[in-house]
């Protein structure tokens, strides 16, 4: 009742009593800031991977129990972003990023094709999930978290994670493990209610300043763009006013939390919209929720930032946004530079760049192996 009450105040308000209002709705419903803590996430959240990978990432990421499905899509995204074809400045090659000194060894064919290819998903995704394992077991020994020395081994080699006793002290290792045991949150459903943002206030209030400012696609807010915005730019622009940064593209925000479903969405939730409702890479445009069915977004060329309906059959779903989950997510930039307004749609929402392409991570000061995917010895090999 008292959820159905406010959603009807957020739909009836004027605009200038909107933030008021969310005010004392959040404040009164989460007591402090937001966190992504509570049961731990093994299953996948609905809609949280693109559909074709997963059954797969599913079966797999139970091969051990270091590992789970939430686990096993959150470092598939860190290593590629969920591209098959990804090729790293180093070589790593596909979906898991494997090197090709390593393929060979832990490669399985795992659509029973005949072929062991690291570009086919069906083959990377379950010798990932054997290499994991098989990492799991050679550290077993270590002191520490189980998953986290796995994922140390994964990105620095068990033989360095043997000789630390634990996570090797690797700013660009320790920065893996932390980021992917965040993303799995966000990847993985949970079974007690998201708590809500106590962000959302600062974020809404933002946005709601916008409002009557022209769209601009490629728009960031700056000097520049004479203050205007495009979608992705107008929400990373309004949750950096409260801290939290944003990637710039719209289907990397998607993961910047947990996922609320429909009934559950909260005032200052990121709402998302997809040409395949299967498949969150699609993703092409994102508002802010305000309540009532309502969100703040900037729409398109010729239109202004405005009140708009989130129900619309593009509807993909939502983000609870995080700091941590923010943080979390891989560095990318634009496959191409595409200036501001050259051939953007007219009249359908769209983000601002083309769907990004992995970078290569910082390296760490610290000396560390000459490869980022060292072979384990042959003693720690997996049985078949």
């Amino acid at each position: 009742m008292r959820k159905a009450w406010i959603a009807a105040g957020v739909a009836a308000a004027a605009p200038f009593g909107l933030v008021a209002l969310l005010a004392a709705a959040v404040a009164g419903m989460s007591g402090g800031p937001s966190s992504s803590g509570g049961s731990a996430a093994v299953s996948l959240a609905p809609g949280a991977v693109p559909a074709a990978y997963g059954p797969a990432i599913e079966h797999w990421g139970r091969l051990c129990p270091e590992i789970s499905p939430a686990l096993l899509a959150a470092q598939l995204y860190q290593e590629s972003g969920f591209d098959p074809r990804a090729v790293s400045p180093v070589g790593a090659q596909g979906i898991a990023q494997f090197m090709p000194g390593t393929w060979p060894q832990w490669s399985t064919d795992g659509d029973g094709d005949g072929r062991r290819d690291p570009f086919d998903a069906d083959d990377a995704i379950p010798s990932a999930a054997r290499y994991d394992c098989a990492l799991a077991r050679s550290t077993g020994s270590v002191p520490g978290d189980r998953t986290d020395n796995m994922l140390a081994a994964y990105n620095a080699g068990a033989y360095r994670v043997i000789q630390h006793k634990g996570v090797p002290p690797y700013t660009e290792t320790r920065n893996y493990v932390q980021n992917i045991r965040t993303l799995e949150r966000s990847f993985g459903v949970v079974e007690a209610p998201l708590p809500p943002s106590a962000l959302a206030v600062g974020a809404i209030e933002f946005a709601q300043s916008k409002l009557g400012t022209p769209y601009l696609w490629g728009g960031e807010g700056t000097a520049a763009d004479r203050g205007r915005f495009d979608c992705s730019g107008l929400t990373q622009a309004a949750y950096e006013k409260v801290g939290v940064k944003l990637p710039r593209v719209a289907n990397d925000q998607w993961n910047a939390g947990r996922h609320p479903q429909r009934s559950e969405l909260l005032p200052g939730d990121l709402v998302f919209f997809a040409n395949d409702l299967t498949d969150p890479r699609s993703i092409h445009h994102v508002g802010i929720y305000v309540g009532g069915g309502t969100m703040i977004h900037a729409p398109y060329t010729g239109e202004v930032i405005r009140f708009g309906t989130i129900d619309k059959p593009d509807y993909i779903g939502a983000t609870r946004v995080t700091p941590e989950g923010a943080q979390a997510l891989p560095l990318r930039v634009p496959s191409t530079v595409v200036a501001a307004g050259a051939g953007a749609p007219q009249n359908a929402f769209t983000d601002a760049t083309p769907t990004p392409t992995p970078t290569p991570r910082p390296q760490s000061t610290t000396p560390k192996p000459p490869t980022p995917r060292p072979m384990i010895t042959a003693a720690a090999r997996p049985r078949n």
